[in-house]
């Protein structure tokens, strides 16, 4: 039975209707709001090209919103992480530091911005030139030590200090003293220093796997056998929180390997 006139174009405006409303995308005349919390959604996953499809449109109504620029820079830098090439990681890279940098104009006294900007740089280190890595080798310091200024309660800065000083730690006296005669000193490091920095994290929160392992990682550098297997072992023992989880602890497993 053939539809009136009426009918079907009543019914084609449907269909082009709703063909319009999928080609507009996640989230089509949501909120900003309700998009962010989309977005959160997938970020607890740890799946940033789905978070994307939410913090994005977000981002065209709110631009200003630092914190949803943060999260933006988050998910960048994840995708950093599974990119398949160094091309591919510069650029998801300086996606993330565009948007961090961003939300540090907004917010300049916000402690999560100015460690977004710190985390951007440490992720981006084996990118760098030398040149390049000793400056942001300076600024992840400068960064973490304003992060914790601001807020001295923040755990993850207070671990990203203590991975700035166990890696700079790493670094052996002749090759630190040249890079820092070509390039500039950089200011003193100690695994000590990891230790005090980290042991705050794990007080601040005690169920970060990564705190225990770099704990460990640590004192196995200094030779405290004891300690680093109790740190590491306690570490391997707690759930996945964050991107990096997985490498880290297979970090720790290796510095185990060594201590047999």
């Amino acid at each position: 039975m053939k539809l009136p006139m009426s009918r079907q174009i009543a019914f084609k405006s449907s269909i082009l209707a709703f063909a319009f409303f999928l080609s507009c995308g996640p989230g089509f005349g949501a909120s900003a709001e309700d998009l962010v919390k989309q977005g959160d959604v997938y970020d607890l996953k740890l799946n940033p090209a789905e978070a994307l499809k939410f913090y994005l449109p977000a981002e065209k109504i709110e631009p200003r919103n630092a914190g949803l620029l943060l999260r933006i820079a988050r998910q960048y830098r994840h995708q950093m992480a599974d990119a398949p090439t160094a091309n591919e990681k510069s650029r998801q890279s300086g996606l993330a530091l565009d948007y961090a940098r961003r939300a540090v104009a907004l917010a300049p006294n916000d402690s999560e911005a100015q460690l977004s900007v710190a985390i951007c740089h440490a992720k981006a280190l084996e990118l760098y030139g030398n040149k390049e890595k000793m400056e942001a080798l300076r600024q992840i310091r400068t960064l973490a030590d304003k992060a914790i200024v601001l807020d001295s309660g923040n755990d993850l800065a207070w671990y990203l200090l203590g991975r700035w000083h166990q890696r700079v730690a790493e670094i052996g006296g002749l090759k630190r003293k040249l890079a820092e005669m070509t390039y500039g000193e950089l200011p003193k490091a100690t695994n000590d220093d990891a230790v005090k920095c980290f042991r705050k994290a794990i007080s601040l929160k005690s169920d970060r796997s990564v705190y225990y392992v770099d704990l460990g990682i640590t004192y196995a550098a200094m030779g405290n056998k004891g300690d680093a297997r109790k740190y590491i072992e306690k570490g391997l023992t707690l759930p996945n929180m964050g991107k990096d989880d997985p490498e880290t602890k297979q970090r720790g497993k290796e510095t185990m390997k060594a201590l047999n």
